[in-house]
């Protein structure tokens, strides 16, 4: 459930990366009041990017370990299952 979280963090993270590197290619960082230094933009979009892809990395080792977690609660149960108990004698 949590790497569903971090992927919507790194989707947001890679959307703002595309804007603030399309802002330094565009005109509009040339506007009043905005800062006039495109390699600015561009470098805090490729910052944006590059924690999008670690957070979405631990996403994915997030969703590895769910998975492992489920398999082996179910192993255990069907293992439960199988074999009956003994009596201790």
């Amino acid at each position: 459930m949590l790497s569903r979280n971090l992927y919507i963090l790194a989707a947001t993270l890679g959307f703002f990366a595309l804007v603030s590197y399309g802002i330094g290619f565009s005109g509009i960082a040339h506007e009043p009041g905005a800062p006039q230094d495109s390699s600015l933009w561009q470098m805090i979009g490729i910052i944006l990017l590059l924690l999008g892809l670690v957070v979405t990395l631990f996403g994915v080792f997030q969703s590895m370990f769910e998975q492992a977690e489920r398999r082996s609660a179910r192993q255990r149960e069907l293992d439960g299952q199988k074999a009956p108990r003994r009596p201790i004698r």
